[in-house]
């Protein structure tokens, strides 16, 4: 018995923490009035979201000619945010439902904030394909509805509703998935609070959970089905997106290789924000014992590994088309790499392949600065990805009478700008409402890692 107990795992949660403490400290972020800081970072996220919905009003009232998009260029600054946005969302889907389902218990300390994450990026993406319709108001005639318009339905090959279908089908199952694995925590939170308002609202969305074995059974089955749902939408999801590019007949878009480079992408850019979200969290609420540098490590290596399909997916791009010997994708590659927007494509390389390799070291991936900085790079590098895919290609394409340059506006920037202030204010509100953590799902992994002696006694 002293052989097993010597090589047992490290602790997922340090302190030896009880039942109760779990409770009181996961839950005291959601009890106690909020922190200076909080209310600087919520009005600073408050201050972008506002220029943002200015600058949505003005182009609504003007129209999309107030972006820097052109007869060549139409798409630009709003699809590289919408595919932006879509690929923060899948780190969340993948750590609560994959990690799940392999019984990954290291994610039991991020899965909340990670569900969070993504349900806001996905509210983020989904308002561009409605800002680019010209016409925004009158975004419900993508839905299939019954109507008094005859015969003219949508148009179901053009990627604006393959990409709605996608979105509300992603949107759906997350927010369901996210709301079931909460209930437990509302519950907790409901026991304990003592204001009359907020203890009404735990009440309600609890959903009268006792906690009895019955319970707990049948929210254990609906969680591993949910969980089997979702799982398939990490990659039917930023698959249909790629479809966007790769079913067209642009040079250096149709490639059957968009659809797993895409999803390699999306998870690699999430886990970059879920780690600059987390360093954040475990700082600001003094969560270090749940979260932990092995949390960090575990996602980290996680980074290492899209981070590598995603640096071979760049080189895969570029052997194919100069191995295929057309000129139009030859040349396409040779004004990313060349062209006037070379510096773009020189960030997307520089921060998408090189630097997530300094996280072999294990120095740097336990050191928490260090990371943060990387998966700032990283989510740098993803936008910048996004954006020389979308821009050059269009940019210089079949005929040169019709090349055009594109250059953002003031318009472009703002809205960008309120993307992100939209992202962090809910996130924000997420943190001062509810536990950023699953007390539940930590309180499932407390002895995990302890010797029989430390859990008796």
């Amino acid at each position: 018995m002293g052989a097993i107990e010597a090589i047992a795992p490290p602790p997922l949660i340090e302190g030896r923490k009880t039942l109760q403490q779990v409770s009181r400290e996961i839950g005291a972020a959601a009890e106690r009035k909020p922190t200076w800081l909080w209310w600087l970072t919520f009005s600073i996220s408050s201050a972008f979201l506002l220029v943002g919905a200015v600058a949505v009003v003005y182009e609504f009232r003007t129209g999309v000619g107030t972006w820097g998009v052109n007869n060549t260029v139409g798409w630009a600054f709003a699809i590289t945010n919408f595919v932006f946005w879509i690929g923060i969302g899948h780190a969340g889907t993948f750590i609560s439902a994959i990690l799940y389902l392999f019984r990954q218990k290291w994610r039991t300390s991020v899965n909340r904030s990670a569900e969070a994450m993504t349900l806001f990026a996905v509210v983020c993406a989904g308002l561009f394909p409605i800002l680019h319709l010209g016409r925004p108001w009158l975004f419900f005639w993508l839905i299939p509805y019954p109507n008094t318009r005859g015969s003219l339905w949508v148009n179901f090959r053009s990627p604006l509703v393959w990409d709605f279908f996608a979105i509300s089908t992603y949107f759906t199952i997350s927010l369901t998935f996210w709301y079931v694995g909460l209930i437990p925590d509302l519950a907790t939170l409901r026991d304990r609070c003592r204001r009359r308002v907020r203890g009404w609202f735990y009440r309600f969305f609890s959903f009268g959970w006792d906690g009895s074995y019955r319970t707990w059974q049948r929210y254990e089955t609906v969680y591993m089905l949910l969980a089997g749902l979702a799982t398939p939408l990490v990659v039917s999801v930023h698959t249909i997106v790629s479809w966007d590019f790769a079913t067209s007949i642009l040079p250096g878009w149709h490639s059957t290789i968009f659809p797993p480079y895409f999803v390699a992408g999306a998870i690699f850019s999430g886990f970059a924000m879920v780690l600059t979200l987390m360093i954040i969290v475990r700082k600001v609420m003094h969560l270090e014992s749940y979260i932990t540098l092995r949390h960090i490590e575990a996602m980290c290596k996680l980074v290492i590994l899209t981070g590598g399909i995603v640096g071979l997916s760049y080189g895969i791009e570029v052997f194919i088309a100069f191995y295929s010997g057309d000129p139009y994708e030859q040349y396409a590659f040779l004004n990313r790499a060349a062209g006037a927007l070379a510096w773009g494509y020189w960030i997307t390389v520089a921060c998408n392949v090189l630097t997530p390799q300094l996280l072999w070291i294990k120095k740097i991936r336990t050191s928490l600065k260090a990371v943060f900085a990387i998966s700032i790079l990283i989510n740098i590098g993803m936008w910048f990805e996004r954006f020389i895919i979308v821009v050059t290609s269009l940019e210089r394409d079949f005929l040169p009478s019709s090349w055009a340059w594109f250059a953002p506006t003031r318009i472009d920037a703002a809205i960008l700008a309120g993307s992100f202030g939209l992202f962090f204010t809910l996130f924000l509100l997420f943190s001062r409402f509810v536990p950023v953590i699953s007390m539940a799902d930590v309180k499932g992994v407390l002895t995990y890692g302890r010797t029989s002696k430390e859990v008796r006694g």
